[in-house]
């Protein structure tokens, strides 16, 4: 895909962004330590959902992203997330989009081991968290054409929505199948709840305290209303 502003200019791609730079650099640097070890990395830093929920290898819900499955996976994530990061990035700012990455990146990790929590192969890639930037990208520019395959002009909001059906028919129709197709759709959800506000620490600690509070609350009016009259000491 690539950028077509509109008129007759055209532009191949955005100028790259301080955080998208450094996680390319990351990632790049990743798959040449991947290539270094052949492979050792990927049960202790991919994400293996048994591992996950048997060892507590949690950290693997963020390491995974930085590693990939071969060049092409790689160059094909990396262009994605410079194509899309970089706009997000200058629209948001660096610490909001760097905290939006790894939220979706992590989620749709997450996401992965709630629905398959046994399997032992290792899922790499910072697709998940691409999908993510990618669906923010089409909610923020939905208007925006994209040359789908550099040919077909499509406008973002519809890129979006295909990909995002194609995650889910995807996801049901081969559970098994070696793209991470619930990681896809895991970084679109994550990203789409976390826009709206419904899973940011700030508002899921609000929404603890609330609970708390009628909980509280509760408890003293069965309490009060335990109490007898006679119950009260009069001065």
């Amino acid at each position: 895909m690539s950028r077509y502003p509109g008129g007759t200019q055209f532009s191949i791609g955005p100028v790259a962004t301080p955080a998208v730079k450094y996680l390319v650099i990351t990632c790049v640097a990743a798959f040449v330590l991947q290539f270094l070890t052949a492979g050792a990395m990927l049960p202790i830093f991919g994400l293996v959902p048994y591992l996950v929920t048997r060892k507590f290898f949690v950290w693997q819900l963020a390491t995974y992203i930085f590693l990939h499955g071969g060049l092409m996976h790689l160059i094909v994530n990396m262009f994605g997330l410079w194509m899309f990061g970089s706009p997000m990035e200058r629209r948001w700012g660096t610490p909001f989009f760097i905290r939006y990455f790894f939220i979706t990146g992590i989620g749709a990790g997450l996401l992965s081991v709630l629905v398959e929590p046994s399997a032992v192969g290792p899922t790499i890639g910072a697709s998940g968290a691409i999908y993510g930037v990618l669906l923010a990208y089409g909610i923020t520019f939905p208007n925006e054409t994209l040359l789908l395959y550099f040919v077909l002009p499509v406008k973002a909001k519809y890129v979006v929505a295909g990909l995002g059906i194609w995650s889910f028919l995807s996801a049901l129709s081969s559970p098994g199948s070696p793209v991470a197709h619930i990681a896809h759709l895991g970084g679109m959800v994550i990203g789409f709840l976390y826009l709206k506000g419904w899973v940011s620490p700030f508002a899921l600690r609000q929404r603890y305290l609330r609970w708390r509070m009628r909980r509280l609350r509760q408890k003293f009016e069965v309490y009060d209303r335990r109490r007898r009259p006679d119950d009260y000491s009069v001065h």
